[in-house]
C-alpha cells in the first residue's frame, strides 16, 4: 500500500503547530497520489472495484487529496485548511471555482468561519498560482491536526430478513476527520465581525421584563382608554392601536455603548410607529425600529426602518424579515460611528447601517412603540385598529474593556470542532458532517452551522434572469435531516441551498443571481446545548457529482448511492395489510401468507390494532400474535399515525403566527404527549416481537412555539430536537431488525420503504385505470428510488370510494384482474400493500397467487435490479422496463404490458447496456428454449415480442 487506507484499520494521526506544519507533514509516511488513467478504465456503474478510496500527499507538502478515482477533493492544509480543488474525474472536470471555507458555526452566538484562505481575485475560475498568495483569516477557526481511518456505521443494521447480500455495512473506504480549535479573543476582536453583546463589556442593565423598576418612565397614548405598556398585567405587552405611541424610557449611563431590545411584533401593522429603540439627546433623536406595516411606498412587505436624526431610511437585511418570530434590534456605538444591527431566527447578527459623525453619548433610550422621529405622539386623525405586541428583553453594556466573553478564554483551546469526510469504494459520493466536543467546565451553545459549502462552477449563465434562473449545477445533493416529502429534493430544500455567491462579482448575470454556490445548513436551529464533557454532531450531507446529463445514468447512480449508503432498502418482504385484528381473522392472514410465500402481515390503519394500549393484556395478546405468524414464517407489524392528528390539551404544536402544521394537525414530539408516546413505541416493540412499524404521518418538519414542552427550549431549537427523537427511534429499529414503512424519506436514518409516489383516491378508480395509475407509478418512481425502496397498492377491500367498480373482492370473480395487478407490481420488483381481510377465496384464486410468488422468488435477484425505463404506460399501446443486475446470472428480466383487447407482437429495441452484456444475449421468453441475439455497437437487440389481449410477457437475458 502507497497510501494511508489500510485493511487492518491503520490509524494515522499527525499533529502540526503554526510554525511546523510543513516539517511535519514532509517527514510524515504519506505518499503522493499514484498515476491514474486519464480516462476511467471501466464504468463504475457495471465494474466498481477498480476504485479504492484513499488518501493521498499530492506533489506539494502542504496538500492532501482525497480520491477514489471517481471524484478527487484536495485541500491545502497551511496556513489554514481550504478546498482548492474538487475534481470530478470521470469526465474530468473541475467543479470547484473557488475557495470557501470548510463550514460554518455559530457558538454561543459568535459566528466562525472553519478554515478557509482569503484573497481571490476572482471567483469565475481558481487559478492554481493564486493560491500562495492567499492568506488565513486569524479569527477562523484554525487547523490543528487530521486523522485517517476506515468508516464506522452511524448506527447498526440487524440483517433479519432477505436483502442484497453483496452490500456490506458499514461501507468501505476511508474517513479523514479534521480538528480545529477557536481563534484566540483578540484575534478575533480585530477581525471587526459581529460579536455578541457580552463579549467584552460589561452589562449594565438587563430586564426581561417580568416588571419595571422604578428607573423606568411610562409614556402612553391617550387615543384609547386601554393603551398601555402592561396589558391585562403582562409587563412588556403593548396593547395600543397600531398608529400610536407607547414606550418606557430610561437614563443612560455615561459608559453605555450599546443598547438592545427583543421585540416581538405580533399583530402590529404600522410603519412610521413600528415597535423599535431610540437613543435621545437633548436636541435629537435617533429611533431604530421595525416597520411591520412596509415602507413609505406602498409595498406591505416588512422592513425594518431608521429614523437618523434628519431623515427616515427603509432597510431590507439579508435575512427576510420574518415576523412570525421575534427579532432583537441593537444600537452599538464608537467614537467615530453608531451601528444598526438585527439578530433574527438564525440567532446571528448583521449590520444594516451606519451613521458616521457620532460623537457625544445619548442620556437616555426609549423602547417600544413612538412616532417616526422617536417621539411621544400618535397618528393625526385615525390611530388606526387596537394591537397587540410584545417587548421581551432589553440590556446596556458599556463599551469593550478589552476582554472578553466570560468563557472565551477557557474554551480556545477546549472546544474542538472537526470537519469528517467519508469517500466510498467504487462510488462517487462524498459524505461530509461536523462535531463539536466541549472539553470546557461551561456549556456551549450550536446556534447554527453550515457544514458544507462549495463554490461550484455554474450549470449555466444568463445575461438576463427575470423569470428563471439557470439550473444549478449537475451535482446531486442530500442529507439524512430530510422529510415531508416522498421525493428526495423536495425533502431536503430545507437543509441544502443553491445559492447566489457574494463574492462572484464578475459572472454574467446581471443581477448576479447565478445559483453556484451550495450551502447546506438548517434553515432553523438547531441551538443545541452541549454541557461540559458532551458533543454535538451535525446531519450528515451526501455529495453525488454526475458523470452525466442523461436521466437513466443519473438515476442509476442515485439508486447506487442508496445501494450502498442505506443497503437495508434493499430488504423488500412480500405484505399483505390484513383489514382486521381480531384473533381469528389475523390468524386466517397469516395462515394465508405462509400458503402462498408471502413474507409479512401488517395490521393496517382502520383494522383496530392499537400500538399505544400498553397495557400488559394488550402486550400478550400481540406476543401471541407474533409468536404464531414466527411459527409459520411470517413476519408481523402493525400501523400508527404520528402526525396529522391533534391531541389538544397543550400537546400539539405551536406554531408561528399565520402558519399550520403541515398536515393540517400534528402533536410535539418535545411534549409529554411526544415523550410517552416513543416511550410506548419502544416498549411495544421489546415486549411483542412484532417486527415491523408502518409509521404514517411521520414527524414533517413542524416547528413549536411553545416554551412549556420538556423536548425543547422553544422555537429556535423544536425542529432539530423533535428530528432528533425520531431518527434516534428509527436507527434503533434499524439496529433491532425492525422494517419501516415510513411516508417520508427517511431512507437515510434506518427506513426501509416510502411510497413509490401514488394518489390515494386513484385506488377508487375503476380497475382497468387503476392497473394503469400502478405501472405509471411504478415507472415514474423508479427513476429516483430502487425497486425495493417503494411501495403501491392493491385494494382488496374498497378503499376510499369507488365501489365494485374499484375492488377486487371477490377475488374469484375478478382473478384476471389480480392477477394483472401482480404481475404489473412483481414485475418491477415492487412490493405493493395488499390491503383486504384475505389473499385467496378459492383454491384458483390460491393457485395463481402462489404461482406468481413463486415466480417472483425465482428471479428475484434481477426483478429487484435497477429498472431501465423503454416505454411509459399510456393505455395506447404496449409498455415495457427492462430491469438489470449485471453482478447476477439473469443479467436482465424484460417487462412487457398489453392493456389494448387484442394480442399484439412486434419487433422492439431493447438497450442492455446496463446488464453488462456485450456480445451475445441468451434470451429465454418464458418457458421456452433460450436464443441467442449478437449485441449490437449501441448495446442493444431487436427483439420480437408476443403479448397476449390484456396480458403480460416477460423475457429472460443472460
Amino acid at each position: 500500500m502507497t497510501a494511508i487506507k489500510n485493511p487492518l484499520y491503520y490509524y494515522l494521526i499527525l499533529c502540526f503547530s503554526a510554525v511546523s506544519q510543513f516539517s511535519a507533514l514532509a517527514q510524515s509516511d504519506l505518499q503522493t497520489e499514484p498515476e491514474r488513467p486519464s480516462k476511467p478504465p471501466t464504468d463504475w456503474l457495471l465494474e466498481p472495484t477498480p476504485y479504492q478510496a484513499d488518501v493521498y500527499q499530492t506533489n506539494r507538502p502542504d496538500e492532501l487529496a482525497l480520491s477514489n478515482g471517481l471524484i478527487r477533493r484536495t485541500f491545502r492544509i497551511a496556513p489554514n485548511v481550504a478546498t482548492v480543488a474538487f475534481d470530478n474525474l470521470m469526465t474530468g472536470e473541475a467543479m470547484l471555482r473557488g475557495v470557501k471555507p470548510e463550514a460554518e458555526i455559530t457558538l454561543n452566538g459568535i459566528e466562525y468561519a472553519v478554515g478557509g484562505l482569503q484573497g481571490q481575485p476572482n471567483y469565475a475560475y481558481l487559478h492554481p498560482e493564486w493560491l500562495d498568495q492567499m492568506r488565513n483569516d486569524p479569527a477562523s477557526l484554525q487547523f490543528v491536526r487530521y486523522a485517517v481511518s476506515e468508516p464506522e456505521a452511524p448506527f447498526n443494521w440487524k440483517r433479519v430478513r432477505h436483502h442484497d447480500k453483496s452490500l456490506e455495512w458499514p461501507p468501505e473506504g476511508v474517513h479523514l476527520r479534521m480538528d480545529y480549535r477557536l481563534p484566540e479573543a483578540e484575534d478575533l476582536r480585530k477581525s471587526g465581525q459581529l460579536l455578541p453583546s457580552d463579549y467584552g463589556r460589561e452589562e449594565l442593565v438587563s430586564t426581561n421584563f417580568k416588571f419595571l423598576d422604578d428607573a423606568w418612565k411610562t409614556v402612553a397614548s391617550r387615543a384609547h382608554p386601554r393603551s398601555s405598556f402592561v396589558n391585562e398585567g403582562k409587563v412588556g405587552e403593548i396593547y395600543t392601536p397600531a398608529h400610536s405611541s407607547v414606550f418606557v424610557e430610561r437614563e443612560l449611563s455615561e459608559n453605555t455603548q450599546l443598547v438592545e431590545a427583543k421585540i416581538d411584533a405580533g399583530t402590529d401593522t404600522s410603519s412610521g410607529w413600528g415597535p423599535g429603540i431610540a437613543l435621545v439627546w437633548p436636541e435629537q433623536n435617533i429611533k431604530f425600529y421595525l416597520r411591520p406595516g412596509g415602507d413609505e411606498k406602498g409595498s406591505t412587505q416588512p422592513v425594518f426602518g431608521l429614523w437618523d436624526g434628519e431623515e427616515t431610511h427603509t432597510i431590507q437585511g439579508k435575512e427576510t424579515l420574518e415576523l412570525s418570530a421575534p427579532w432583537t434590534l441593537r444600537l452599538r456605538w464608537d467614537q467615530d460611528s453608531l451601528y444598526c444591527e438585527v439578530k433574527g431566527k438564525s440567532g446571528i447578527w448583521q449590520s444594516l447601517k451606519s451613521i458616521k459623525g457620532f460623537r457625544e453619548s445619548p442620556t437616555s433610550v426609549r423602547v417600544g412603540k413612538m412616532n417616526p422621529r422617536g417621539e411621544e405622539g400618535d397618528k393625526t386623525g385615525d390611530t388606526g385598529e387596537l394591537v397587540r405586541l410584545h417587548i421581551l428583553q432589553f440590556a446596556a453594556y458599556s463599551g469593550d474593556n478589552g476582554g472578553s466573553a466570560p468563557q472565551a478564554e477557557s474554551q480556545t483551546q477546549a472546544i474542538k470542532v472537526s470537519v469528517h469526510y467519508e469517500l466510498y469504494d467504487g462510488l462517487p459520493v462524498m459524505a461530509k458532517w461536523i462535531t463539536v466536543d466541549n472539553t470546557s467546565s461551561e456549556p456551549v451553545i450550536v446556534d447554527h452551522f453550515t457544514s458544507e459549502i462549495i463554490a461550484a462552477v455554474e450549470y449555466g449563465s444568463a445575461v438576463e434572469a427575470r423569470k428563471y434562473l439557470p439550473d444549478v449545477p449537475n451535482i446531486h445533493v442530500e442529507t439524512d435531516y430530510a422529510f415531508a416529502s416522498f421525493d428526495v429534493e423536495d425533502a431536503n430544500h430545507h437543509a441544502v441551498h443553491w445559492q447566489a455567491d457574494p463574492d462572484y462579482n464578475t459572472q454574467v448575470n446581471y443581477l448576479m443571481q447565478t445559483p453556484c454556490l451550495l450551502k447546506v445548513h438548517p434553515e432553523i436551529g438547531p441551538a443545541q446545548r452541549i454541557a461540559a464533557g458532551e458533543s454535538f454532531s451535525s446531519f450528515r450531507t451526501f455529495v453525488l457529482p454526475h458523470d452525466s446529463y442523461d436521466r437513466e445514468r443519473k438515476g442509476l447512480a442515485l439508486r447506487r448511492m442508496y445501494r450502498t449508503l442505506a443497503p437495508w432498502t434493499t430488504e423488500n418482504p412480500l405484505m399483505m395489510h390484513a383489514r382486521f385484528a381480531d384473533w381469528e381473522r389475523v390468524k386466517k392472514a397469516i395462515d394465508q401468507s405462509a400458503e402462498v410465500g408471502f413474507e409479512m402481515v401488517i395490521l393496517t390503519f382502520g383494522s383496530g390494532f392499537d400500538i399505544e394500549n400498553d397495557s400488559q393484556e394488550y402486550m400478550d395478546q400481540m406476543r401471541k400474535y407474533a409468536d404464531y405468524a414466527k411459527s409459520k414464517g411470517v413476519e408481523i407489524g402493525g400501523y400508527s399515525l404520528l402526525a396529522s392528528r391533534s391531541i389538544g390539551s397543550g400537546q400539539d404544536v405551536v406554531m408561528p403566527e399565520g402558519q399550520q402544521p403541515t398536515f393540517g394537525n400534528s402533536p410535539c414530539i418535545g411534549s409529554r404527549w411526544g415523550q410517552q408516546y416513543f416511550d410506548k413505541l419502544y416498549r411495544f416493540y421489546e415486549k411483542t416481537d412484532f417486527s415491523l412499524l408502518e409509521h404514517d404521518g411521520s414527524y414533517p418538519g413542524d416547528v413549536c412555539m411553545s416554551a412549556e414542552h420538556p423536548g425543547h427550549k422553544g422555537y429556535e431549537d423544536s425542529r432539530w430536537s423533535q428530528y432528533q427523537v425520531i431518527s434516534k427511534f428509527y436507527r434503533w429499529c434499524r439496529s433491532q431488525g425492525i422494517y419501516l414503512n415510513v411516508p417520508d424519506y427517511y431512507y437515510m436514518t434506518g427506513s426501509n420503504k416510502c411510497g413509490m409516489g401514488y394518489r390515494e383516491v386513484n385506488w377508487s378508480l375503476p380497475r382497468s385505470q387503476q392497473l394503469i395509475h400502478t405501472r405509471q407509478n411504478i415507472y415514474d418512481g423508479t427513476w429516483t428510488k430502487q425497486s425495493s425502496m417503494g411501495w403501491m397498492f392493491v385494494p382488496l377491500t374498497e378503499y376510499h370510494g369507488g365501489g365494485e367498480a374499484a375492488t377486487i373482492e371477490p377475488l374469484h370473480e375478478h382473478l384476471s384482474h389480480y392477477q394483472s395487478m401482480i404481475a404489473s407490481n412483481l414485475g418491477g420488483g415492487v412490493q405493493a400493500c395488499y390491503r383486504g381481510p384475505r389473499l385467496f377465496d378459492t383454491d384458483e384464486t390460491k393457485t395463481m397467487v402462489k404461482q406468481w410468488v413463486g415466480w417472483y422468488k425465482a428471479h428475484r435477484a434481477v426483478l429487484e435490479g435497477d429498472i431501465i425505463h423503454l416505454r411509459r404506460a399510456d393505455g395506447r399501446d404496449i409498455d415495457y422496463w427492462l430491469n438489470v443486475n449485471p453482478g447476477g446470472e439473469e443479467k436482465g428480466l424484460l417487462s412487457v404490458y398489453n392493456p389494448l383487447d387484442s394480442a399484439i407482437k412486434r419487433k422492439i429495441y431493447v438497450p442492455l447496456y446496463y446488464t453488462g452484456l456485450k456480445e451475445t444475449a441468451l434470451v429465454k421468453h418464458g418457458d421456452q428454449e433460450a436464443t441467442a441475439y449478437p449485441i449490437d455497437r449501441d448495446y442493444g437487440i431487436w427483439l420480437e415480442v408476443e403479448i397476449p389481449a390484456q396480458g403480460y410477457s416477460w423475457y429472460v437475458i443472460k
